[in-house]
C-alpha cells in the first residue's frame, strides 16, 4: 500500500516532532525561530495538518495539558513518511515576493513613496540581519557547522544582500534607478 504524498508543511512538522513530543503552539515558535524566513506557515495550517497527519496515523495525539495544549508526537509511520518525503528531490525552489513585484513597477510609484516602500524594507531586513547574527552567536561551537546551521549562514548572506541592495537603491536619483 503506497502513502499518499506529504506536502512540505506537513513534512516540516514531522521532521519537528523528530526531537520529541510538542504542542501546536510548540510547533508554530520552532517553525516561526528557525524556517520562518523562508518558510511561511500560520497557525491555522499548523493545526489543520496536525489533524490530518493524525487521521494518516503519522501523529499520535496527547491529553491536553494547561491552556488545552495538546501534545503530539511522531509515530514510526510518521518517521517512515518523513523518510519517504525528504529523500525526494526537492525541485525548483519558486519565489513570489510582493516587494519585489512593486520595486519591478516602481517607475508607477511617486519617487517619494518608493522611497518610504524602500527604506521600510531596509530597516526590515536589518532587523533581521542583527536577529539572525544574534541567533548564530547563540550557537554552540560544535553546532555552527550543522545543516541547521547552514540554513542560518544562507541567513545571514541574504540579509547582508538586501541590506546592500536596497542601500544601493536608495543612494540613486529618487530611489528611481539610474
Amino acid at each position: 500500500m503506497s502513502r499518499p504524498e506529504l506536502n512540505p508543511t506537513a513534512a516540516s512538522l514531522l521532521g519537528f516532532l523528530h526531537r520529541g513530543p510538542l504542542t501546536g503552539w510548540e510547533l508554530g515558535r520552532a517553525l516561526g525561530d528557525s524556517i520562518g524566513n523562508y518558510w511561511n506557515v500560520t497557525r491555522s495550517q499548523i493545526y489543520r495538518e496536525l489533524r490530518d497527519l493524525a487521521e494518516r496515523g503519522y501523529v499520535d495525539v496527547g491529553v491536553p495539558g494547561p491552556r488545552d495544549r495538546t501534545p503530539y508526537s511522531i509515530t514510526e509511520d510518521g518517521r517512515q513518511a518523513f523518510s519517504d518525503w525528504i529523500v525526494q528531490d526537492p525541485g525548483p525552489d519558486l519565489v513570489r515576493s510582493r516587494f519585489l513585484l512593486t520595486v519591478f513597477f516602481g517607475a508607477h510609484l511617486e519617487p517619494e513613496r518608493l522611497r518610504q516602500i524602500l527604506a521600510d524594507a531596509l530597516r526590515l531586513h536589518e532587523r533581521q540581519l542583527e536577529h539572525h547574527r544574534a541567533l548564530a552567536a547563540l550557537l554552540p561551537p560544535n553546532v555552527f557547522q550543522s545543516f541547521t546551521a547552514a540554513t542560518l549562514r544562507l541567513g545571514i548572506a541574504y540579509e547582508e544582500m538586501m541590506v546592500s541592495w536596497l542601500t544601493s537603491l536608495m543612494e540613486t536619483k529618487n530611489g528611481q534607478g539610474h
